[in-house]
């Protein structure tokens, strides 16, 4: 089925309540899975090896925070264990979040203490021998039992030592049930993924969005339609249908495949099984007949996402259609959105067809894709024409892939002459050359203009003479803030770099260019050069690593601890030349350096730039003008606010988004006009609302007429019908008020 993880429940040796998070003894097979006389350990690494042969990596459950409570390892060290106000084992609980006055108990386990030091370095060191262990046998990674419910600093140092025996050792921090405050605590853990919560998404609210936002900036997560903690969806659907729970099945995978970096799913859930797995009591003997088969699905859609980059990786995600929509509209890109996005389109609803329209769709995408080709697995592909809707059927799911347009980055104006002293004397100076940025309107003297929410594309063309890699960024900021936000550009293609910037608020943001010579970067393309050409690396090796310990004397706190952790592990590789390739050249030895390491001949862009952001409202808007006097009905009666309020409705039927009324204040009686203009006017003739100011009143009051101020403050309700209502502002008065003002 196209998987590369097999993640298995805790398999040691359980206490007296048979569950399996219930450990008595870490280092000894559970007796349901001993082979006859075959050692514990001999029969792990024979199942280990047979998954890798396969190409499969193993990911057991690492449970730290809790033991069964008749472990070995409370007679061994029972100073490690957490005490209740009597001095008795603490009990691990949960509190009901709807009703505090309810309180779960584990009664088989105890909640080990991590808040103790001298308990703590015990249990860091126990851990941590116990982590290597298993993975001199084969495991490649562990799933952290309720990471959160154990120190940051603790999890630092087990997986530190982690890799230290095995540099590409991985760990998943179980976050289920946890707050954002407590996966921000986890920011510096060193975890390489973590699991969201979109199994219970509506497809409407903003909470999982928000989380998605908030988990990325700490690591890449991993959505699942149902696990061994919750109900099986075969049985939460509700009916007995298999064609039902086949489409319920394919539609939440799918989603689950498409929403996050890494997707998990249980055994029997490609057959719709209906029992809920159960840590104490599940057995063989629970495999349930198959009431459907999904497998070539859930293969066709492993390939899909193994072959879409932007689905491998936690790259910004936003959606497209309005939260109260029928049917839902994601756009994922990747992290450095370069390489094109994924269009993801889903009809949540179990009975009726509902439709998205192309044309909005890809306007809010940018139109910076070239095309968007359908890539759902195993289904007719459609066309995205935006003239044409695209109808989907009841839980319905569509991905589509979008490749960036190429022309629109190519040939921006003219490149200016480069040969004047001046620009000669910049280039030797600063090394790099930084020009054609876009937008930059009238060489900087207008700012660009956007709406709120936008994603600024910048373009410019940055070189350098010679060969090293070169790195660039986006400096930018609102006008009044004193800090400067720097958001990384991305190679195009000859010299063309693009950065993107998010315009959260309506202000004037600056934007400007730093570009620089990657050392670091251009080190290791050469080294990985001279390796294939089977040349000496010894002196290269000791250049990278000088590269690594400059960094390290100049970096803030935080990346200083993680390139100390690099420099430590060099330093015991200094004899070991594989070992020693294998950090330098390390992803996350290149992460690190590439926003860390020393930027020489850092060269800023000659101007700041200026971006306008609007209201959303600013971008677009159908505006109705009418005047409130005549909108009583009646030709001998004046109009009012109320009257106005009744005719909102028919407006915001037509679509209009702006209500334009005249001016709503006193009108002049000196040299009042008539009817159609007329110089002379009768007495009951109204005048112009042009004509602003009499004796009762001139800009700062409503025409009594009207109705008031009394009647402009009920009119607040309505608002949310018509969007906005403007009214011109007038510095002419008639000449009686002028003379009154004077």
């Amino acid at each position: 089925m196209g998987f590369n993880w097999l993640y298995v429940n805790p398999f040691h040796y359980s206490g007296f309540s048979g569950s399996l998070y219930a450990i008595k003894d870490p280092y000894r097979l559970n007796d349901l899975l001993t082979e006859g006389s075959i050692e514990g350990d001999v029969a792990l690494t024979h199942f280990l090896g047979a998954a890798s042969g396969l190409g499969l990596r193993v990911m057991m459950d690492l449970v730290v925070n809790h033991t069964a409570r008749d472990a070995l390892l409370v007679a061994e060290h029972p100073e490690w264990y957490r005490r209740d106000a009597s001095g008795e084992l603490y009990r691990p609980r949960a509190v009901d979040p709807l009703d505090p006055g309810i309180v779960t108990e584990w009664g088989d386990l105890v909640e080990l203490d991590y808040s103790e030091p001298g308990a703590r370095d015990g249990l860091v060191a126990y851990w941590s021998d116990y982590i290597r262990h298993y993975l001199r046998l084969g495991v490649a990674g562990f799933r952290c039992d309720a990471a959160y419910k154990v120190p940051a600093e603790v999890w630092r140092r087990l997986i530190a030592a982690a890799r230290s025996a095995k540099p590409d050792a991985t760990f998943f921090a179980e976050t289920l049930g946890a707050s954002l405050t407590e996966i921000d605590a986890l920011r510096d853990a060193g975890f390489d993924y973590l699991f969201n919560s979109s199994k219970w998404w509506d497809f409407r609210a903003d909470w999982l969005l928000n989380q998605y936002e908030r988990y990325r900036s700490v690591a890449p997560s991993i959505a699942f339609p149902e696990s061994h903690d919750t109900a099986r969806l075969a049985a939460e659907i509700g009916t007995n249908d298999p064609e039902r729970i086949a489409r319920e099945a394919k539609f939440r995978y799918l989603f689950a495949a498409c929403f996050s970096t890494g997707v998990m799913m249980p055994i029997g859930y490609e057959y719709g099984f209906r029992k809920r797995l159960d840590v104490v009591s599940t057995r063989p003997t629970d495999w349930e007949v198959a009431d459907i088969d999904i497998t070539d699905f859930i293969a066709a859609t492993n390939r899909m996402k193994a072959a879409m980059p932007v689905l491998n990786q936690e790259g910004p995600q936003r959606r497209l259609t309005a939260p109260h929509s029928a049917a839902l509209a994601l756009m994922r890109e990747t992290v450095d959105r370069s390489n094109g996005c994924a269009l993801l389109l889903a009809n949540p609803d179990r009975a009726r067809t509902n439709a998205v329209d192309p044309g909005r769709l890809l306007t809010e995408t940018g139109g910076i894709f070239r095309t968007f080709e359908d890539a759902t697995p195993l289904a007719s592909p459609l066309r995205l024409d935006r003239d044409t809707p695209i109808v989907l059927e009841p839980l319905e799911f569509r991905i589509f892939h979008g490749e960036r347009e190429a022309s629109r980055l190519s040939g921006v104006g003219a490149r200016g002459e480069k040969t004047t002293i001046r620009r000669i004397q910049e280039i030797a100076d600063r090394r790099l050359t930084i020009e054609e940025v876009w937008p930059e309107i009238d060489g900087g003297r207008h700012p660009a203009k956007r709406v709120v929410g936008d994603r600024l594309e910048i373009w410019a063309d940055i070189f350098c003479d010679g060969h090293d890699v070169i790195a660039a960024c986006v400096k930018y900021k609102e006008a009044e803030e004193r800090e400067w936000s720097e958001a990384p550009m991305a190679h195009f293609d000859n010299d063309r770099w693009v950065g993107r910037i998010l315009l959260r608020r309506n202000a004037r943001y600056l934007y400007t260019i730093e570009a620089w010579r990657d050392l670091f970067a251009s080190w290791r393309g050469g080294f990985i050069k001279k390796r294939a050409a089977g040349q000496p690396l010894a002196l290269d090796l000791t250049e990278g690593r000088i590269l690594v310990e400059k960094a390290a004397e100049r970096v803030t706190e935080r990346d200083a601890q993680s390139l100390g952790g690099h420099l430590e592990r060099l330093k015991h590789s200094r004899h070991d030349e594989a070992a020693e390739v294998e950090i330098l050249l390390s992803d996350a030895l290149l992460e690190l350096m590439t926003r860390a390491g020393p930027r020489t001949n850092l060269t800023r862009y000659d101007k700041e730039l200026e971006v306008v952001v609007d209201r959303l409202a600013g971008r677009y808007g159908a505006w109705y003008e009418l005047f409130p006097r005549s909108m009583g009905g009646d030709a001998r009666r004046h109009g009012t606010f109320d009257d106005v309020i009744a005719r909102l409705p028919y407006l915001r039927e037509m679509g209009f988004d702006v209500l334009y009324m005249p001016p709503i204040h006193p009108i002049g009686r000196t040299n009042r006009k008539g009817r159609n203009n007329q110089l002379q006017a009768a007495a009951d003739d109204p005048g112009s609302p042009y004509a602003i100011g009499s004796s009762e009143g001139g800009h700062t009051a409503i025409h009594r007429e009207l109705g008031g101020f009394a009647d402009q403050v009920r009119r607040k309700p309505a608002e949310a019908l018509r969007g906005h209502r403007q009214r011109p502002f007038l510095s002419r008065c008639v000449t009686h008020h002028l003379a009154r003002l004077a």
